[in-house]
């Protein structure tokens, strides 16, 4: 059987990614970015605060750490509430220990269901981003534009409700998002989407309603990954990203400055046996000349030398 010749046809391929969202761009070609004091590497910690619905939606995609067992499934549930009730905690002490400022990525339905939680994010300084309704409100191609639509102004406005402020960065759950995403972040009002984990300095796409920008989030460095799924230990987590560092640090002397960011989830690095690993190494970036940025605090860094 001889293969169709239309099959090799495909009208976007051209350098770079296969799609018009944003234009191929050489990190290493690219005009030399100065960060603030002149450090060498922003480092941006990003938490994923999560609020598991106990029966999972497996549309379009049951989203990573959800239920497993027969329902109930009080163990999984009370695992991840674990990050809710302490281990959320343990890393705001961590962040308040080492004089970092962070972003915490928020289901709407923690700050309808924690509003002492919102409360303590706002009152240390930290940023609240839109991390969708809660963790059934996953996206991809197969949800209804007008459904992804409503799920983003839901989630928009209870932490505006929550917090008196519209969030100016979205994180999608698993960063999963639809052909539509792009477009419907920018059409309300975002700044900036962590989705998409293909560099280490932001980038603008071309979205129609105006270019907002990505802020890269790393998911082989997550905690989530290194820890959870290929079962390091949290030693070796924070070993791993002493390494990222120095080698982005050594980079940064040619070509300008690097971000780094870590992707925290509560009930994984909060634990008392890991959360030691983290606030060694938030203390290592620290003194090693670290610039902690909030997700927007690193958007208007970079925004004012394009």
């Amino acid at each position: 059987m001889s293969l169709d010749p239309a099959y090799l046809e495909y009208a976007a391929r051209r350098r770079g990614m296969d799609h018009d969202l944003y234009p191929y761009s050489n990190l290493f070609e690219r005009r030399p970015i100065q960060w603030p004091g002149g450090a060498k590497v922003a480092v941006c910690c990003v938490v994923s605060l999560e609020w598991f619905p106990m029966t999972p939606n497996d549309k379009p995609f049951r989203a990573p750490g959800h239920m497993q067992t027969a329902y109930p499934d009080y163990r999984h549930y009370t695992a991840r509430e674990y990050g809710t009730r302490v281990g959320f905690y343990r890393l705001l002490d961590a962040f308040a220990a080492a004089g970092v400022r962070a972003s915490i990525a928020t289901n709407a339905a923690i700050a309808e269901r924690y509003p002492q939680i919102i409360a303590d994010v706002i009152g240390g300084g930290h940023e609240i981003v839109a991390h969708s309704t809660d963790m059934n409100g996953t996206i991809a191609s197969g949800l209804p534009e007008a459904e992804e639509r409503a799920l983003i102004a839901q989630s928009v406005a209870a932490l505006e409700r929550a917090t008196g402020t519209k969030p100016r960065g979205w994180l999608s759950i698993a960063r999963s998002q639809s052909w539509n995403t792009p477009r419907l972040l920018a059409e309300a009002g975002f700044d900036y989407v962590c989705d998409w984990p293909n560099d280490e300095l932001p980038y603008r796409m071309t979205t129609p309603a105006g270019g907002i920008v990505n802020l890269p989030l790393n998911h082989e460095l997550s905690d989530r990954q290194v820890i959870a799924v290929q079962q390091h230990s949290a030693d070796s987590y924070a070993e791993q990203l002493r390494d990222a560092f120095l080698w982005l640090e050594r980079e940064a002397e040619r070509f300008g400055g690097r971000m780094l960011p870590l992707h925290l989830i509560p009930y994984i690095i909060g634990l008392p046996y890991q959360i030691a690993a983290l606030e060694g190494l938030l203390t290592w970036l620290r003194d090693r000349g670290a610039w902690f940025a909030r997700g927007d605090e690193l958007l208007d860094a970079w925004e004012a030398q394009q």
